[in-house]
């Protein structure tokens, strides 16, 4: 069955991206050649890695909804880094709600208004409500 192998992120300044993730995340980019396309390596282990690139058009508006694939990321602490996100210039999308069985999920927007998602493991989170 085929599997996701790579995602990118689209920003309109690129270098304000790679710093957003790099604060958030300890993600580490490298610039891949001449070309304007950076290399993410998003840590050992599960998970796979991805690029970023420059936006090709505008922005999506402030209320736009979803228009592409969400990226969730796995953290340790989700309460954390929300705090991060917001220290990095990030905004709230959607807040923190349990998935149950799952963990605790909430999504976000980077400084370039993607939309991604956080998930803190947690077997014990309950059913909404």
């Amino acid at each position: 069955m085929p599997r996701p192998v790579h995602f990118e992120i689209h920003a309109g300044d690129p270098e304000r991206a790679v710093a957003f993730y790099t604060a958030v995340f300890g993600w580490k980019f490298e610039r891949w050649g001449d070309i304007p396309y950076w290399v993410i390596s998003t840590g050992e282990g599960d998970g796979i890695d991805g690029g970023l690139v420059p936006r090709q058009g505008p922005a999506p508006d402030e209320s736009a909804p979803v228009h592409g694939f969400v990226n969730t990321i796995d953290v340790a602490d989700v309460d954390h880094s929300l705090g991060e996100v917001a220290r990095a210039g990030g905004t709230l999308a959607l807040p923190k709600q349990p998935v149950p069985g799952v963990g605790w999920l909430a999504y976000c927007k980077d400084t370039e208004g993607n939309i991604f998602g956080m998930l803190q493991a947690d077997e014990s989170a309950p059913a909404p409500g």
